[in-house]
């Protein structure tokens, strides 16, 4: 189980990353691969819809995997002890697909106040420059927010096709290269994104958004899930570890679940739908 020292604790403070960590081992990430691929198979008409916004209140080994102290210990060491995941996505490019994410900020988009927030990505499956890995901007989380627009582009796999406004010193980014297993932590103000994957190797990665309980939702009161120790603070409903993979219960919760979280996430567009991101 990973414990963060205090060199990796100022370098994130610092650069607002820390990639690669230990997280679940190999094998283990292929199993759970393994889960993501049978219910493509199986439910290809939804899989996609329901891998991209809160999985975890529907599969029970993904809100198992939120809640692993494997995970969960290294995020306590950069936002305290008492944690809640906001939320969780899976990010996949297929192997020679053209979806991509364009340079942003989270902090943008996601309503959530003062930024103790991080995001946990966890790679399913090798995750290199030639599959579209993520790319960081270091240090780009210390100023202050950058403009953005809106451009809901087809390949983007944003909700909203969300970029930056202003140019980007490509020259600077550094790619977040992953092995099955391993993980990254990123600062919800670093500017970061990914090129499609022109490889023949998908690129399968489950993020995981952490915020303090000491956080607040700002515009509507939305859902999270406790993923360590205590929440005091109760600025978010509880969400329940579903019982079954997709079964009723929680479906009909994660549907509830995120039309709140839709009304923040699509604020000032006159979009509806369940994106994410």
């Amino acid at each position: 189980m990973t414990e963060l020292d205090d060199v990796q604790v100022a370098t994130y403070r610092h650069d607002g990353y820390l990639s690669p960590l230990p997280g679940i081992d190999a094998d283990r990430a292929g199993e759970l691969h393994e889960r993501y691929r049978q219910f493509r198979r199986a439910r290809p008409d939804v899989a996609d819809t329901v891998f991209r916004s809160k999985p975890h209140l529907v599969f029970p080994w993904l809100h198992d995997l939120v809640c692993d102290p494997a995970i969960t210990r290294p995020v306590t060491a950069l936002l305290g002890p008492d944690v809640l995941a906001w939320g969780s996505s899976f990010f996949a490019k297929q192997a020679a697909s053209s979806g991509y994410v364009s340079w942003h900020q989270d902090a943008n988009y996601w309503g959530l106040e003062p930024y103790e927030v991080l995001t946990a990505w966890i790679a399913f499956t090798p995750s290199t420059a030639a599959n579209g890995c993520m790319r960081v901007i270091p240090a780009s989380h210390s100023g202050t927010a950058l403009p953005h627009r809106d451009t809901f582009a087809a390949d983007n796999l944003l909700s909203r096709g969300q970029e930056v406004a202003v140019e980007v010193d490509e020259s600077e980014a550094v790619d977040i290269v992953l092995a099955p297993g391993e993980m990254s932590l990123h600062h919800v103000g670093i500017v970061h994104g990914s090129e499609p994957n022109a490889s023949p190797v998908p690129r399968i990665g489950f993020a995981i958004r952490y915020i303090s309980t000491r956080v607040r939702q700002r515009g509507a009161r939305t859902t999270a899930t406790l993923a360590a120790g205590a929440d005091r603070h109760r600025h978010f409903d509880p969400e329940p570890r579903p019982a079954a993979d997709y079964d009723a219960a929680g479906r009909a919760f994660r549907d509830a679940a995120l039309a709140r979280q839709r009304s923040v996430l699509l604020a000032g567009t006159d979009r509806t739908a369940p994106a994410y991101g």
